[in-house]
């Protein structure tokens, strides 16, 4: 029974999303919303919709490694897996205004939720915080491409009221379908993890961070593999953006009681989070292109993070010699590696 709660809740939690996405991006067409801000908004946030339900439930019932680890663990996992395997596929195009507005937001929020979890807590006021500055991104956002937005779209409704009422029935029945499948999601998980003998924040930073992420997942390969390059990237870029600022300020701002930071996350895994999103500048930086090799890397790192958790979770003989390995052979060489091409790009620039 636990295991066909999971999954059944991980299938509507995909569902729910897929209808929300659908019918937002449809109303959003039909008020003259231009598609670059649809793309970085209803489609970035709508994809990150399973975190928020997954997050929101799991601060209710007092479950702080799994609200807290699942927003963690999926900025890696888009990051590291999602533009990694996408990159796989065919290489990426990053788009300049990610490179110079987006992804430095990216860093800046990553260090802004390191300095909020350093008191061990995440309070409503911090929570207020995250929300104030979800809505200045959303200004930036209509304010940069309100002067790029056609004073007739040259859109006409197809079917007059029947296309509004079934838009609003997706978005609807998706947030209904997101609310269900994030309740069964998280009782499987906490059942996993009893089972298994591990923390609920492994089991936020691994299992739920991946399923939650599976909307981000099937978006980013479908565009790549549709040539539309920029879209995949932006939308881990967005996704990861509503993440801190959306599902943590919610998170934070609903929870009855502050919830309460583990000091492994202060420690290790908001750190790597940071790493992460610092490792997208060089990346973009380098010809404006994530190539199969960065792809590869990318995905590599995250497999070495999952086999990380696993050997620590299991306080396995291995884990000293693997993480002195990646701190002080295999780190250090991918930096140098994306400073010397970052090196390059900025000359041949010149």
């Amino acid at each position: 029974m636990t295991i066909a709660a999971f999954v059944a809740g991980l299938v509507l939690l995909i569902v729910g999303a897929e209808g929300l996405v659908r019918g937002a991006s449809r109303l959003a067409e039909r008020l003259g919303i231009t598609p670059l801000i649809i793309g970085l908004t209803v489609v970035a946030f709508g994809t990150s919709s399973p975190e928020l339900a997954v997050s929101l439930k799991a601060a209710s019932d007092g479950q702080a490694g799994i609200a807290l680890g699942n927003v963690v663990g999926s900025n890696i996992f888009n990051v590291l897996f999602i533009l990694g395997v996408s990159a796989l596929i065919v290489p990426l195009t990053v788009a300049q205004q990610l490179v110079r507005i987006d992804i430095p937001l990216m860093i800046g929020l990553s260090v802004a939720m390191l300095l909020l979890a350093l008191d061990g807590v995440m309070g409503r006021f911090d929570g207020g915080l995250l929300l104030a500055g979800l809505a200045a991104y959303l200004a930036f956002l209509f304010y940069q491409n309100a002067r790029a937005q056609p004073e007739d779209s040259g859109e006409s409704p197809a079917s007059g009221e029947t296309h509004w009422a079934f838009s609003l029935a997706l978005v609807v029945g998706g947030l209904a379908l997101l609310v269900l499948g994030s309740r069964w999601f998280v009782e499987g998980a906490v059942a996993f993890a009893a089972f298994l003998g591990v923390s609920e924040q492994v089991i936020g930073l691994t299992i739920i961070a991946a399923g939650t992420s599976l909307p981000e997942v099937v978006t980013s390969i479908i565009a790549a593999l549709r040539g539309e390059r920029d879209i995949a990237v932006g939308n881990v870029i967005g996704s990861n953006v509503f993440n801190i600022l959306g599902v943590l300020g919610l998170t934070g701002l609903l929870s009855a009681s502050a919830i309460a930071v583990p000091p492994a996350l202060v420690g290790f895994d908001i750190p790597v989070m940071i790493a992460v999103a610092l490792a997208c500048l060089p990346i973009g930086f380098t010809g404006g292109v994530i190539s199969r090799w960065e792809g590869g890397a990318l995905l590599a790192y995250y497999l070495a993070y999952t086999l990380y958790l696993i050997l620590a979770a299991a306080q396995h003989d291995a884990l000293p010699g693997f993480g002195a390995t990646m701190l002080y052979f295999v780190l250090p060489i991918t930096a140098l590696t994306l400073a010397v091409l970052t090196l390059q790009e900025r000359r041949r620039l010149r």
